[in-house]
């Protein structure tokens, strides 16, 4: 029988190797304006991926752990057009050896059958999450974010009609969940964590707590990071 690939998970590093949550928090951005209500509807985020605007990605690039020869990838930052906008995320499976219980986007790596990032994108959701095409509008993508774990990912922005389904894939993700677009887009909710030290424990990141009812659904690193970029070209 034909060995089974493993799944490369492209986000930061494990929760097994250290709890992001126990990181001081050393600035909350509540300084910075949100992007306005206005901004966030379909017709506005159509207009601003058609005409955009000149402005700089805030983070490109984790500090590189390990000698992982640089891959493509691609996730879909799914905004679901609910009468208040949402983003959907997931929650990677606690069985896997890494990664485990991080919030993601549906993604991972570009294969050569995919015919472009996009493309990349659409099929990793329809393998993670079950989440059909036929209900996706992809807007455009962002710059590429770099992992520690030297994945160069491109962030592809896409409105999604509700009434999908999703089937979610036990041996990737264990949950999935919708986070209002405009929690995510306030700074006010933006924490940076930083760790003292060399390589590793030298890195910084930002996380974006959400409050699922009971639930704490704790946004960070390679995810938090890409939603920060989303959070500049809306706010440019």
């Amino acid at each position: 029988m034909e060995a089974v690939a493993p799944i490369e998970p492209i986000n930061a590093v494990s929760l097994a190797a250290f709890d992001p949550r126990d990181v001081p928090v050393v600035r909350v951005d509540s300084d910075l304006p949100a992007v306005p209500a206005s901004q966030l509807t379909a017709q506005a985020l159509r207009a601003r991926f058609a005409t955009p605007p000149r402005w700089t990605p805030e983070l490109r690039r984790e500090p590189r752990i390990g000698d992982r020869a640089p891959a493509q990838a691609a996730v879909l930052v799914p905004i679901v057009q609910r009468e208040v906008p949402t983003v959907l995320l997931t929650e990677r499976a606690t069985q896997m050896s890494t990664h485990s219980g991080q919030v993601a986007f549906p993604g991972g790596r570009v294969d050569p059958e995919d015919a472009n990032i996009a493309a990349a994108a659409l099929r990793e959701a329809w393998e993670e999450v079950g989440l059909s095409a036929d209900y996706i509008e992809v807007l455009g993508s962002l710059p590429t974010y770099t992992t520690v774990t030297s994945f160069i990912v491109t962030p592809v922005i896409a409105l999604v009609r509700p009434g999908f389904h999703l089937t979610l894939s036990p041996s990737e993700v264990a949950d999935a969940f919708e986070v209002p677009l405009a929690h995510l887009m306030d700074p006010a909710n933006h924490r940076s964590h930083a760790m003292v030290g060399e390589g590793l424990n030298a890195r910084q990141w930002f996380s974006m707590p959400y409050q699922d009812g009971p639930q704490e659904r704790f946004v960070w690193g390679a995810t938090a990071g890409m939603l920060r970029n989303l959070y500049r070209f809306l706010s440019a």
